[in-house]
Formats: structure tokens, sequence, C-alpha cells
């Protein structure tokens, strides 16, 4: 919101209040000040000239020599470079020696030989900005009205001598999307009076009844006024308002169209006025479209509408739509004579949605959708009444045409005094208290020790005690709030072991090499299904900002791989990264999702590169596997995991395992990713994991204990095993561990031969088996016993034979 400092002052005294010291109390009161803009009152020597001839430059086409009287001085040459310059116009002169905004210096020069002693001047360059410029001067000079006074001030006779106050609002304080909103807020802040205009007007003899019927079938239009004024003259407004609407951010167009603005930006009430002539009819019917119907906005687009989008009609076929924008074919042009003033409430949920699906906003749009001030609509309408009749001729019409099914009410909240104080830590006296609700304008009444408050229809967002409060806080100043420090038992501090295990996990896959990356929850509806640990339906938004951020994502891995991408697309080839992040799985008995939290890792590239020793080592999948098992292992879980050899969609099939819990609960998989798929999106040879950590970091673990070391020596026995290529090296390690019993303390593979000499259909695999007594000098027979019961475990469970 642009708020003009000169406009403002009209609603309250600013006596001894710099538009700098205004913006920090402003701030400090809890609405952000973006930024104070100065430069119209910065702008010197730019007077009103008068030009007297025009003159073709004799050496270049696009240039004119002209003479300018500036008033008390002979009249200057100028040469301009604008194509809209003429003879008799009065015009904006910037003089040898002013400075325009941007630090743009005007000296006397020569342009093509022809001497110039300053620049008349467009609007942009005195500081308007383009957007914002009247369409007739937005290529050339601007023009002055006649009357304009030559030699005056010119940044003065078009109102920009002016600040203006960017505010950034937050969603909840739409009341200070117009002039009166803010000037509540700055009366409250300063102790201050509110400066409300008396409405008064003369009506012609004629009933507004007699020309115009309003329907309503619409049940998100609880209010529609419509007023009536014949013999309108259509023309530029007063320099006054343009400059309102331009310090506002709204380019001016004609005195209807920029009262209807003006009052908006004004009352914060949205209005629109139709072209009665052009109406097609002498009644408007607000109703819902028709599945498909089209309709042409004043913006010259033709749109499409829904079954569920509000319109206004004439009865038969749309001529705007609700709260959003007017059609072109009623429009108020230079021809028109009649107009039908439209102020109304639509349901802020309705405008919005109609807004987002046509994928139009206006200053209209934002407004009624945060829902507009229900006792402003009826007093906008005669405020723009009043003003087309002052600055257009309008003849009004007596009375107005309404539907109201508006039911309003002011939130009441009661509160007691002494929360307020428990809550902010204070001790503000009732008398401070009720000053504070004074200066906000809320009615109150007091009762034994708590207090009723009526709260004002403006004020939408106020509805609660602790809404009470933060006002009574931010007019207080949150400076004035007594410091002191938090009171805590520091045995009550600490992360709880969930806490600390997450934060585990990320210090041990950083060790690791790896970066953590954070990805968005939202994903298209292709990707939620990708790589998903469990299947469910996918949970897709009610309306997606767009169609790649739609649905709640079911795996991390597809946002990872994004991120392996981005990289390797950027000559970054080495990536290693994870996330520790939330999946959402649909949940058919609950309306919201499940929230779950899951890691995941993709790694590609070069792992180690050691170019000074000429080595090399790509990612594969043990290198993935084995941080992973470094983790368990730091985690205390390693002995619950096994490894599986899986099938899993958009991995390769012979280089993929599933990660198991306790033999039979399926957590994780690892793998890498089909060649089809990385072909696709553009992957080099990549490895993922992901795995529901939250089962991981919820298992209870015992503290690690320390043992002594040991005194006597332990015994190695290598044995090579051939057997059937299918059995996995997973179930073979585990069955020699419960063989060997008690003084086996470690089983480690060492070698994998498939080659010659060996039978088809078998493999020859290498176990490495450390014994240990801690408590004795192993002997040879005590060894020679276990180890004989190792093999012919192996050879009972799944014919292995040792390989000779």
């Amino acid at each position: 919101m642009f708020v003009s400092y000169k406009w403002l002052q009209e609603f309250v005294d600013l006596t001894g209040e710099t538009p700098q010291t205004l913006a920090d109390k402003i701030t400090r009161s809890g609405i952000e000040v973006e930024s104070v803009n100065l430069a119209g009152l910065e702008i010197q020597n730019v007077v009103v000239g008068h030009v007297l001839t025009c003159e073709q430059h004799p050496d270049a086409d696009k240039l004119h020599v002209c003479t300018v009287d500036v008033g008390g001085e002979s009249p200057l040459q100028i040469v301009c470079g604008a194509p809209n310059v003429g003879v008799g116009q009065l015009v904006p002169v910037a003089k040898v020696g002013a400075v325009l905004p941007g630090n743009f210096k005007i000296k006397q020069g020569m342009l093509r030989g022809v001497e110039s002693n300053g620049m008349i001047c467009s609007l942009q360059e005195l500081g308007v900005e383009s957007k914002v410029t009247p369409k007739e001067f937005a290529t050339g000079i601007y023009q002055f009205p006649a009357g304009t006074s030559i030699g005056t001030n010119a940044v003065e006779a078009l109102y920009l001598d002016d600040a203006i106050i960017e505010l950034s609002l937050t969603p909840n304080r739409s009341d200070a999307m117009s002039m009166l909103g803010v000037a509540y807020e700055v009366a409250a802040i300063l102790g201050r009076e509110v400066n409300v205009r008396t409405i008064e007007y003369p009506t012609s003899d004629k009933k507004a009844s007699d020309f115009i019927s309003v329907k309503v079938e619409a049940e998100d239009n609880p209010l529609y006024v419509a007023k009536v004024i014949h013999n309108v003259k259509v023309g530029p407004s007063p320099l006054w308002m343009q400059a309102c609407l331009i310090a506002c951010g709204v380019r001016p167009h004609s005195n209807i169209v920029d009262i209807t603005n003006f009052v908006m930006m004004e009352y914060g009430q949205p209005l629109h006025a139709f072209d009665a002539d052009k109406l097609g009819s002498k009644e408007i019917v607000v109703r819902y479209a028709s599945e498909g119907e089209k309709f042409t906005t004043l913006d010259e687009e033709e749109r499409t509408l829904k079954a569920d989008q509000m319109v206004i009609t004439n009865g038969k076929v749309p001529v705007a739509i609700a709260g959003v924008m007017g059609g072109l074919d009623s429009s108020v042009t230079e021809e028109t004579q009649t107009i039908i003033l439209e102020a109304a409430y639509f349901n802020g949920g309705s405008v919005r949605k109609t807004s987002r699906t046509l994928g139009l906003r206006s200053e209209s749009s934002a407004r009624f959708e945060k829902n507009v001030d229900p006792n402003r609509v009826k007093a906008a309408a005669e405020r723009a009444a009043q003003l087309i009749s002052q600055f257009a001729g309008g003849e009004v019409a007596q009375g107005s045409v309404e539907v109201d099914n508006l039911e309003i009410k002011e939130a009441v909240v009661t509160i007691a005094k002494a929360k307020i104080n428990k809550v902010l830590g204070t001790d503000l006296p009732c008398e401070t208290i009720k000053d504070i609700l004074n200066r906000l304008q809320f009615p109150y009444e007091c009762g034994s020790g708590a207090m009723t408050i009526t709260v004002p229809t403006r004020r939408g967002d106020i509805t609660i005690e602790e809404d009470i409060i933060e006002e009574i806080a931010r007019i207080y100043g949150y400076d004035n709030l007594p410091k002191t420090l938090p009171t805590a038992i520091p045995n009550e501090l600490g992360l709880t072991p969930y806490q600390s295990k997450r934060r585990q996990v990320r210090q041990i896959l950083e060790g690791a090499g790896l970066s953590q990356a954070i990805t968005y929850s939202l994903t298209s509806d292709e990707k939620s299904k990708q790589f998903t640990l469990k299947t469910t339906g996918s949970i897709r938004l009610a309306m997606p900002m767009s169609e790649e951020r739609s649905t709640m994502r079911l795996s991390l891995v597809p946002s990872l791989l994004d991120v392996v991408k981005y990289n390797v697309a950027r000559q970054n080839d080495n990536v290693a990264v994870y996330e520790l992040g939330s999946v959402f799985l649909k949940n058919e008995d609950a309306q919201l999702p499940t929230e779950v939290e899951h890691l995941a890792g993709a790694i590609t590239g070069q792992w180690n590169t050691n170019l000074w020793q000429g080595e090399k080592k790509a990612v594969d999948f043990y290198v993935l596997k084995g941080i992973l098992e470094g983790l368990f292992s730091k985690l205390g879980v390693d002995k619950m995991i096994s490894w599986k050899p899986a099938q899993i969609d958009g991995l390769h099939p012979g280089r993929t395992a599933e990660i198991v819990l306790n033999m039979k609960e399926r957590i994780g998989y690892v793998g890498q990713v089909h060649p089809a798929f990385a072909k696709k999106e553009d992957l080099k040879e990549t490895f993922v994991f992901e795995l529901d950590i939250e089962k991981v970091m919820n298992i209870p673990v015992r503290q690690v204990k320390f043992a002594d070391i040991p005194k006597f020596p332990s015994m190695t026995r290598d044995i090579a095993l051939v057997l059937d290529r299918a059995v996995p090296a997973e179930d073979i390690k585990k069955s020699i561990e419960k063989a060997g019993g008690r003084l086996l303390k470690e089983v480690n593979v060492f070698d994998l031969y498939e080659g010659a000499h060996m039978e088809p259909g078998k493999k020859s695999i290498a176990f490495s088996l450390r014994y240990f007594d801690p408590a004795a000098t192993l002997t040879d027979e005590a060894v020679t016993e276990a180890h004989s019961k190792v093999l012919d475990a192996v050879k009972t469970k799944f014919g292995a034979e040792l390989r000779g």
C-alpha cells in the first residue's frame, strides 16, 4: 500500500511529524514500512513554461527548437525531442541548474549545433513511473491544463511535492488498504483525531428506482447498491485527484473512472461505473456464470467462465465479473452521459477463487478477497456520487436501488484487565488501557475486573482476547514493554533422544562427505509416484500455484535427483547430497495426511580422486551401502539390519537392495538409478537410497559399554565356500555367526570368484573368521571344534563345500 503524506494530512493532523519520523513510528507499531520516497520533495528549479515557438531542428528530424516563456525573465531556447511538443502548450521546464530524480543535472549545452538552455520534461523525468503515467502523456512531455500560471513551481502544480510511504501489509491488516484505514492507524499511534468528511450533494427530481432494478441470485453477494447519475461530462479529472492516484500506484484515465478508483483508495471499497446506455436493459441481475460462458473484460481479453464464478448481468449476458473486473462493452467512454454506479459486498473467498482461476488480479479483487468493511459500502457510493456531481457535472437521481441481506455484526470481546498485564508482563493502570482503546476508537464498557470491548467492523482481524492484547501492546509501544530473561530449570533443558539421533544422523552423513539439501514438499503428480517406499494415493492441493508444485511428495528421491541434475548441468560432476525431511502418506481414515520423516541420499561422479597418486574411485553401490552401514552402526542398530536383493521401479534390477529391519519389516532401499531413467533425465550413473528414519531412530538402544583391552590373542581362519550363485552372502554370514558360538567374534567377506574352473551356476565366496576367548588363551582344539560346526552348518543349510 502506497500512502501519500499530503493526502494523509487531510485526515490526521501530522504537525511535528516528518515523513521519516512517521514511518518509524508506524513500523514500531507493527506495520512494516518498506520505503519512504522523498524524490518529489527534492526536485528544484522546475517551473511551468509556455511554448511560444516550435520549429524543426535544422540538422535532426526528431528534434524541435522551442522558445519557452518561463515567467519573469527572457524566454529560453530549448531543444526538445518529444513528438507531442507544440506552440501554445503549458509544460514543465527544468531550468539550467535543476536536479531531477536519479541525480540528473540540467546543464546548458549544444544539441546538433543548436544551444539548449533547459529541458521540457515528461512525467517520467519528474519521477512518475511509466505504468501510472496517463496514457496521453506516456510517450511525450506533460501538458498542463489551460489557466495554469506561467513561472510557478511545476512540481507543486503537479502535486508531486509529496512523500510516498510504502507499507508492507500482512494479510490480516486489510483495514490499512485505504487512506481512511491508515488514518485510523496513524491517529491511534499519535493520539490524534480522524477527520471524516461530511458527504453532501444536490439530487435531481428523478428517482433511481425509475431507471434500474436489482436482483441478486448469488448467495455470495448479500449487499448490492446501485445509484443512477445523469448528464455526466466525461473528461480529465482534477490534477490533485490524478496526483493522489499516481501516488497510490494507480493510472489516471478519466474523471468517472478516476473517481471510482479514488474512492476505492480512500475508503477501501471498490466501485464500478457502467454506461447505462450500453447496459442493454434496465435491470441488473447478480448470478453465477454458466459453465463455459464467454465474457470480454476491460483489458480486451475474452474469458471463459466457470459455474462457480459470480457475474453481474443485464438479465441476459454478463457485464462484469463480480469483484474482479468490468466488461468492455459497458465501459465508460467520452460519449457516456448516464452511468450506473455499483457498490457491493462480495464474499471474499468467492472473489479470491475467481481471481486465481482466471489469472486476473486487480486492485478491486485484492480488497474484496480480504473482505471489505461492510459499513463503508453505502458510504463509498455516496462519496463517489458527491465527487461525480462536483467534477463531472452529474445529476444524481434520488435514492439508491439496493438488495440488502447483509447481517453486520461487530465483534465483542470480554477480557479481564489482569490478563492483559499478565500476558504483557506489565503493570498498566486501567486508565492507560482505556486511553489506548479510546485512541483505537474501540468502544468499551468496564465491569468488575473485566472490560467488554466492541470492535468496529473496519477491524475484521480483531476477534479474540489475544487480538485485543496485541493492539494494546502495539499502541503502548513494544519498546516500552519491560525486558525480562526467561527462567528455566537447567535439567529441564536439552534435546530429546529423537532430536539427538537426528542431529547425529546429520553429523554422520556430513562426515562421510554428503551435503544437506532442503527441497520443496510439493512436487508434480508424476514425480510424486516415483521411488516410493509405500504405495498410497497421491494428495493433490485444491488450488495449486502450478502443476510442478501441485502434489504432496511421497518420496524424497525425485527432488534429490533434481538437485543432482541441476548441479551436473552446471559442470559440478561430483555430487553427494542427502535430505532429512517429511513425506505425506494418504490416510483414508483422517482428513489430513500422515507425515513421516524419511532420510534419502543421492551420489554421482567420483567418490575419491587422488591425482598425485593416480587413484580414482567412482561411486558405486557399495560406497552408498557402506555409508548406510556406518550410519546403522553409529545408531546401534546394525545387528537388526539386513539387506535383500530387490526390484524397484526406476532402479537397476541387479544393483538394488531393500533394507529390512529385524528380518521382517522393509524400511528402505538402496540402488542405482535405472539407466533408462537416468538417460531420460540427463543423469550419469547415479545411486540413491531412502529409508523410514523414524522407525530406525525410535528403536530403543542400550547404552554403549566399553570392554577391557584383550589380554589373550585371537585366531583367524579363512574359508572359501563353493555354493549356488543365487545364495545371498548375507544369509551365509548370519548362518556362520550363529553356528560359531561364543568364540566367533567377527565374520567378514573378503573375496568373490565366479570365473574359470567354476561349475556353471556356482560361485566361490571367501570369509575371514576371527575367534577369541576373553577369559583364556585359545587352543587349536577349541577353535577346530567351533570351526567344524560352522562348516557343517553351511554345508547342511546351503550345500556349501570348501573350495579345494
